[in-house]
């Protein structure tokens, strides 16, 4: 064989076998797309009842910042306190 020849059958061996694999993925998608339709048909999930909850004992604070002010003044004056610092 010639080099030409040689190539020309590594490029057709190339790209058949990236059909093969292109064919089988596609076939994988759609198999697991078919499973998933399956599934969700026939085993949907229970659609769960909220039942209403007390009300909180502390008023609710809007603000997440509000909340951790304090903690965050207490890591300041600790640091400050452990580290020597004015």
């Amino acid at each position: 064989m010639t080099e030409t020849e040689l190539i020309t059958e590594g490029l057709n061996l190339m790209f058949v076998g990236m059909g093969f694999v292109m064919l089988f993925l596609f076939l994988l998608i759609l198999a697991i797309q078919l499973m998933s339709h399956l599934i969700n048909r026939y085993f949907p999930e229970p659609i769960k009842i909220v039942e209403p909850s007390q009300p909180p004992s502390q008023p609710a604070i809007s603000n997440d910042l509000e909340r951790l002010r304090p903690v965050i003044v207490a890591a300041i004056a600790h640091h400050r306190r452990t580290q020597g610092l004015k």
